[in-house]
């Protein structure tokens, strides 16, 4: 439905309310709600007014309905139900609306410059006659044309924030929308919203189906079936499944959609002969498993390149193992241990080898041993890890260069694909990949895919860490399965059982409550009691600012990281991030405010997606360098590397002195203090616990209720996921069995 056919507004009840936004209190613009000061006609005081709006700048007119009402806290505000917004009309408004950073390149000087020079026509002036602004000191053509572009881009924004709002929305989704659809974005959200759910990030299913409701679309509509059964099965594979029974989808989208169990079946149908899902039987299950069709060729994909790398003999396989071993022990001067000895052996013998163990088992030292005898033979060798920090560590234990998967594959952003695949291999004999325990089902299949046939495959890992954040298990699988070649070490070595954290990442890891520092010499892991989340916050606060600096010379910022089970909650991340950036980091100064949070030069953050023009990716943790007002952008270094973001880019990154366990997968960090408590029940687990207290280096400080603590060392619930990797691969090998004997 084009916007012109569109039906008339549904009328909202309430009183009117006009005036111009004289301060942004608050803006959220991941939910669109805003706490404005609004200077309305009659009124000698400012009004609070509380609504929702994809953009607001100080100076814009708006136009409400809604109700006053009395906050306890707060006083007499104005609840805006709809709350539309104008350019303003005021010589003033306009001044505030140009310098408030809206738009890209007019900051408050050249905002000055602008009204002086063309009074209330300047708003015309950048419109339909740019070429004017040249006429002005500083403005040269660089900076028209992006003034030019970013007010286009906030126009057509505007449009479609309408569009939206006519239809029950009203957030800063329509920026989202925008970068994806371009200037199409109401044509096709008309035609079929449900595609917001798929290809906006922050957009879920609910969103599209309340606009989709208020296009008149039918709630038994086929078109709404097939994407409730899509958007069920995506949220399974969010909990790291990689596929579902029909009978469990037919349940859960039908309970979702509130539609009939036949039609969410037809939908089913539907969708596989559209061949976005793919239905198939795996050994005796009685009821056969639907895949999404991505996740479904990536699971097989994987099976398929494990066994074909296994199959063979490896480039060195005439070395004479009674020679190599001791010769690499009498090179590196060290000695191995009798397990360690054998997986050298296996790994020399075989072109596919698992390593797997805890911390101070001996992987490095392995690894390293069996990099040096493959290098003595001239093997070209590549490294890599998921992350960037995983991939630094790797590179520093053997002294070899190691990339982020991402990079040796050659990603390329603007054909989203990578370079490196089947068709254009990997240069190497071998290829080491460390952290394999954090990489899912998807990035291994193309990473694996890129490996040519004659190279062999060393997958190191820690099984007991948390699995991967994207669907599938597949270190796990693999080990499960039995098929490949599997070392898991045991071992504690001697230097490394001096090292509480190492011992009791052990305890814990074996369902042990971990053991207290026996004396006031100082320890590298310890226990504080917090008997109340209040009282556990502020025990936190406390040890992150002032004792572990004072106490360990530590810096608070970059040396010490909080790991926290959960993101909501008042110790959750969310909360614990504005708590230390206060104590941390409070100095005045240039700043940006988005997205709900202050961002300060000095402020650590945290990459929440992967960003492959910026070649940041999830996980990876900098420090802001620099803040520009006037161009509203941001400098932030990572790993010593300055990289550019616009302030309308920071809902990738949040604030980092506190983060999630999970979002902490193959980092290393000096000293990690966790809070526990039993409001964190829900996510109370043995490998999550044990995840977090491997993060720490030199040290580790466990604050929490000793409920809790024991809750988490006993808890080994974690839910197997629904995959189907370790039977493809059990079958793959039994049928290379039978056909070798």
């Amino acid at each position: 439905m084009p916007p012109e056919m569109k039906r008339p507004e549904p009328k909202i009840e309430g009183e009117k309310l006009s005036g111009s936004v004289e301060r942004v209190t608050f803006h959220s613009e991941e939910s669109g709600f805003c706490v404005l000061r609004v200077k309305v006609r009659g009124q000698k005081e400012l009004v609070t007014v509380t609504g929702s709006a994809a953009s607001i700048s100080p100076g814009e007119f708006i136009d409400c309905i809604g109700n006053w009402f009395n906050d306890k806290n707060y006083g007499m505000q104005f609840k805006a139900v709809r709350l539309s917004v104008v350019q303003p009309s005021t010589i003033d408004g306009i001044e505030k609306y140009l310098g408030s950073g809206m738009i890209k390149g007019i900051g408050p000087h050249f905002a000055k410059k602008l009204v002086k020079a063309f009074g209330e026509n300047v708003f015309e002036v950048i419109e339909n006659e740019p070429e004017r602004l040249l006429s002005l000191p500083g403005i040269g053509k660089m900076r028209k044309d992006r003034v030019v572009a970013a007010w286009g881009e906030q126009k057509i924004i505007r449009e479609i924030m309408v569009f939206l709002q006519s239809y029950g929305v009203g957030t800063s989704r329509a920026v989202r929308i925008y970068r994806t659809y371009g200037n199409d974005a109401i044509t096709k959200v008309s035609e079929n919203p449900y595609r917001l759910a798929l290809d906006i990030h922050g957009i879920g299913f609910k969103t599209a189906d309340t606009i989709a409701q208020n296009l008149g679309i039918p709630k038994d509509s086929l078109m709404r079936a097939q994407a409730g059964v899509r958007h069920a099965l995506q949220e399974y594979s969010g909990d790291g499944h990689c596929a579902c029974s029909r009978a469990n989808l037919i349940e859960e989208a039908a309970n979702l959609l509130e539609i009939s169990q036949d039609l969410t079946s037809t939908a089913i149908d539907a969708e596989i002969k559209a061949q976005n899902l793919t239905l198939e039987p795996i050994g005796d299950e009685s009821e056969p498993l639907i895949y999404l069709t991505a996740l479904y060729k990536a699971e097989v994909g994987v099976a398929e390149s494990l066994m074909r790398l296994h199959t063979g003999f490896p480039a060195w396989s005439g070395i004479d193992i009674e020679k190599a071993i001791p010769w690499v022990e009498e090179k590196a001067k060290i000695e191995l241990s009798q397990s360690q000895k054998k997986a050298v052996a296996l790994a020399l013998q075989n072109k596919l080898l698992v390593i797997t163990g805890g911390p101070g088992v001996g992987k490095t030292t392995l690894v390293n041993s069996i990099l040096q005898v493959i290098a003595a033979k001239k093997a070209r060798i590549l490294l890599c890890a998921p992350t960037g920090r995983a991939a630094k560590r790797l590179s520093e234990s053997t002294g070899l260069e190691a990339k982020t998967i991402h990079r040796l594959l050659e990603f390329d952003p603007k054909a989203f694909a990578f370079k490196r695949n089947k068709e254009n291999p990997l240069e190497a004999d071998i290829v080491v990949v460390d952290e394999a325990s954090m990489i899912d089902v998807v990035l291994m299949n193309q990473l694996l895919k890129a490996i040519p046939d004659h190279a062999s495959l060393l997958l190191v890992g820690d099984v007991d860490q948390l699995p991967s954040v994207g669907p599938g298990a597949v270190l796990a699988d693999v080990i499960q399965s039995k098929a490949l070649p599997v070392v898991r070490l045991t071992e504690i070595f001697r230097q490394a059982a001096t090292s509480k954290i190492i011992v009791n990442a052990h305890r814990i890891n074996e369902g042990q409550m971990p053991l207290q520092a026996e004396s006031q010499e100082l320890s590298d892991f310890y226990f504080i009691k917090g008997e109340t989340p209040e009282d556990i916050s502020e025990k936190l606060l406390h040890v992150v600012s002032k004792r572990i600096p004072e106490r360990f010379g530590l810096d608070p910022i970059k040396d010490v990281q909080v790991l926290t089970p959960m993101n909501r909650g008042g110790l959750g991340s969310r909360s614990l991030n504005a708590e230390l950036q206060k104590i941390l980091n409070a100095k005045d100064g240039a700043h940006i405010s988005k997205f709900g949070w202050q961002y300060r030069v000095g402020d650590k953050v945290l990459q929440t997606v992967n960003n492959y023009d910026k070649e940041v990716f999830n996980g990876d943790i900098g420090t802001i360098s620099a803040i520009d007002i006037e161009e509203g952008e941001l400098l932030i270094e990572f790993d010593g590397r300055e990289v550019k973001y616009d302030s309308n880019e920071l809902d990738e990154v949040m604030l980092a002195y506190a983060a999630s366990i999970h979002k902490s997968q193959g980092s290393e960090y000096p000293a990690v203090v966790i809070p526990l408590a039993m409001q964190h029940y829900m996510m109370l687990e043995r490998n999550l616990l044990y995840t977090g207290v491997t993060r720490g280096k030199k040290l580790v400080v466990i604050i929490g209720q000793a409920k809790a603590l024991a809750m988490a060392v006993k808890n080994k619930r974690s839910a197997r996921r629904t995959t189907a990797l370790a039977f493809r691969l059990q079958r793959a090998r039994e049928s290379i069995d039978l056909l070798t004997k």
